[in-house]
């Protein structure tokens, strides 16, 4: 298995990561958050899928409407430059994997993700957070494990699934443009979102 990759390159007058960035990773490892973090560093929009996937009512275009959600990622990363937060994979790829710099890889524990899921839902559907401008958390269904809409099912599913499938494209030559930046715990993680703000400033 590859070492995490989180040390920090910078060529002078250009961000140290590049300026169109995809962040990845289970649901809560914080992708949302790193990305509006680096985008702010780089001076580049942020891009959050879930807010381009979700009408209200929880229904997603992904599932109701491909073509749309499609249109939609093109039309927000037709930019030269762009931090991505969220993975639906079978959409980003064919639409903006082939002009990515770099892929930040929250890969982080199981037993966390499980955690956050619970802590998250329970504090946004006890504050009424309005997700996405349409919609508002559910929480009691999201303690159900064995039901398939359920964000610890989808978390306990998916974890090995999207591992195995981020360590292949590491090593597949249709991404070799691409760097990897693979970060296994929020030490590494904040530790790599410094780096970038430092290289940033440097250069300032």
């Amino acid at each position: 298995m590859p070492a995490p990759t989180s040390p920090v390159t910078h060529s002078p007058g250009v961000s140290p990561i590049g300026q169109r960035i995809h962040v990845v990773g289970q649901t809560t490892s914080g992708k949302s958050t790193l990305a509006a973090q680096l985008a702010e560093t780089i001076g580049a929009p942020v891009v959050e899928l879930d807010a381009l996937n979700w009408l209200p009512n929880w229904v997603g275009l992904n599932e109701t409407d491909p073509e749309e959600f499609t249109r939609r990622i093109t039309e927000a990363t037709a930019g030269d430059a762009w931090v991505v937060a969220g993975s639906y994979s079978n959409f980003s790829e064919p639409v903006f994997w082939g002009r990515l710099q770099t892929v930040v890889w929250l890969d982080l524990p199981l037993p966390l993700i499980l955690w956050r899921v619970i802590a998250r839902s329970w504090r946004r559907w006890r504050t009424k957070e309005l997700l996405w401008g349409t919609n508002y958390e559910r929480f009691l269904p999201q303690l159900k494990f064995w039901d398939r809409d359920s964000l610890l099912w989808w978390a306990l599913h998916s974890h090995k699934k999207k591992r195995v499938r981020l360590l292949s494209h590491m090593s597949d030559p249709r991404w070799s443009h691409i760097r990897f930046i693979r970060l296994t715990s929020v030490r590494e993680v904040d530790t790599f979102r410094a780096a970038v703000e430092a290289a940033c400033r440097a250069e300032a």
